[in-house]
Parts: C-alpha cells; structure tokens; sequence
C-alpha cells in the first residue's frame, strides 16, 4: 500500500479524505466512496498503486482528443476505482470494482515509462476509470515522464478538489473533462455527485494552462434538453472561451440498459448550437457520419481529416490554416 498525500488526522483514528470533494470520513479499517483508500490504523492509503488493470498503446483520437498531437500514440493506463456512480458508465465492470476483485498487473512508474518508450508513445494517457483515484501512482507517473519529453493526459469526471489539482497541473499537458450536465440534479441522481466542483476543475485547468477539451455525453431523458445543452454551451463559452467541444452518443449500458440510445440528430443539433452560440471547435461522437474533421472557423478548409480515430489528411501549416494563415488553437506538434 501506499501512504496517500491528501487526508487528515482526527479523533480515534478516523481520517478524512481530502483529495476530492466528498471529503470521505473514514473510520479505521474503513475505505472511502472510491473503494480504493483505505484508513489503516489512521493512517489513509491507496490501494491500487502499481496495480493496473488496463495498460496498451492506444490513439490519441480515442480518449477524445482532437487537436492535442494528432495522430499519435498514448501508452494508457488505468486501475480499478471511481470516486463516482454513475448509472451510464461504459465501463463499470472495473470503475466500479474492488481491488480484490480484479486481476492487477503490477507494473512501476519506471516500467510505464519504458513501456511507453518501446511503444513510440508521445504521450501517456490515464484514463478507462477515474485517474483522480489512483493519484498517488499518477503523480509519480508524471514526474518521470515529463524528464522524458513524454505528455501526459488525463480523461477525467473533474471531480476533484482544487489543490491537487493544481499539484497535478505541474506535470500533465492535456485534460479531457466530462461535463456531465450543467443540472447538479442530474449529477445527484445519476452520478452521486455534484457539479459545482467539476466546474471549478475545468476553472482550475484552464489559469493553469493546461489543454483543455470537454466531453458531453447526452443521455435522452436525462440530459438532452434544448435549455441543458444551452446553459452547458453557454457557461463553456462564458468561463472557457474557445475551449474544444465534444457531444457524444448514449448507448444503453449499466444502470440505464433501459433507455434508447441518443437520435444522432440531437447530437448534430448540439454541435449546431454550439457552433451558433461562437463556439469554433465543436465535434460529435458515436454516431454515423461523425462530424469530426476540424476546419478552419474562418475561411472553411479543410484541415484534418479523421475516419476511425486515424488523421487520413492533415493541412495545418504547423498551427495554423494553410489557407488564410489563420493560427488553429491546440498543441500540434
């Protein structure tokens, strides 16, 4: 086990955890929300550190990020453990698991990074479950691979608090953020959380200077609602600016297997509002005929051009259009 950074001491060996906004008490022998921090004789621990349970090369595309280094490689990787519930997650047979549930393969920072080398990894990804979690592990993680000239990235729910985060921001290139919903009920109900944390994450990420992109998933019903795609458009542009945009397709899974997938045209109605509302990078997800290619917001070229997560045809002139010399934001190179 390994002692974890964020926690306090209190009475009768009680800890509470201070790494995300559940601020979980935990008696002794106890473990938080996450399922994966221990208190041992008042001491907090992870559990999961060297403890993966998904580690491959994988595209940059897939994480969603489309104008962070495209066409590359990210060594990513993942423990068990999620410090939310949410009823839609496609992958809750890890996310939601125990330690001791799952098969780990235990593999040091050191070896992620020579793993990541060997792969012709320009980056290394955490994410499949919620990095925030094994945070301890990502931290060492980061630090020896930014001595390398190795980006990292974290696909993440935000849901963290803010010193941490701004200790991590020292170290990790990019974030894709999944705003659920700008609805704190829907976080509540469906997520067993909060939204306002989540919004000062993606505050916190961008003073920092971190790459920022954010993922949308709509969920008919729940979420999809002309006024809950609007207000998350609108805070978007108000505290982020330009900021990267995805809207991507529910599929029944988990806990809500009962509901029909998203139409794709609520996803393209998304990207249109999006795109009306001054938002210039806006892509959607999990649907036919994706509109994931990026052209320039002002004369129209085509720039990249996606099919399966692979870039097909690139004509950036480093960063910017090729055309009319307009500056393309992102980290291209």
């Amino acid at each position: 086990m390994k002692k974890a950074m964020y926690f306090k001491k209190l009475n009768k060996k009680t800890v509470q955890c201070e790494l995300c906004p559940h601020r979980c008490l935990v008696s002794n022998g106890g473990k938080g929300i996450c399922g994966v921090r221990k208190n041992n004789n008042g001491i907090l621990y992870s559990l999961v550190y060297k403890k993966l349970c998904s580690a491959y090369p994988d595209s940059i595309s897939k994480k969603p990020f489309y104008h962070f280094l495209p066409g590359t490689t990210a060594f990513s990787i993942a423990t068990v453990g999620c410090n939310l519930k949410c009823k839609h997650c496609q992958n809750s047979e890890i996310s939601q698991a125990r330690p001791e549930e799952i098969h780990s393969l235990n593999m040091s920072p050191e070896e992620i990074i020579e793993k990541a080398i060997k792969n012709n990894c320009k980056s290394i990804a955490y994410t499949f479950t919620e990095p925030t979690v094994f945070y301890e592990y990502m931290l060492d993680i980061c630090k020896l691979a930014k001595k390398q000239g190795i980006k990292n990235v974290i696909v993440s729910n935000g849901f963290i608090n803010p010193e941490p985060l701004k200790q991590l921001c020292k170290y990790i290139d990019a974030a894709n953020i999944d705003l659920k919903s700008i609805n704190n009920e829907f976080y509540r109900e469906i997520c067993g959380a909060r939204v306002s944390p989540v919004l000062e994450s993606l505050k916190v990420l961008k003073k920092e200077k971190v790459w920022l992109e954010v993922t949308n998933l709509i969920i008919p019903g729940l979420n999809d609602s002309d006024k809950d795609i609007q207000g998350l458009i609108d805070w978007i542009k108000e505290n982020l600016g330009n900021t990267v945009l995805h809207f991507t397709a529910f599929y029944p899974t988990y806990k809500l297997s009962h509901l029909h997938p998203t139409p794709a045209s609520t996803v393209k109605k998304a990207r249109k509002l999006a795109i009306s509302s001054g938002i210039k990078y806006v892509y959607t997800g999990n649907i036919q005929n994706d509109e994931d290619c990026t052209y320039c917001p002002k004369c129209g070229k085509l720039l990249v051009k996606r099919r399966l997560f692979s870039i097909i045809e690139n004509n950036l002139n480093e960063n910017k259009c090729s055309k009319c010399n307009e500056k393309i934001d992102g980290i291209w190179n």
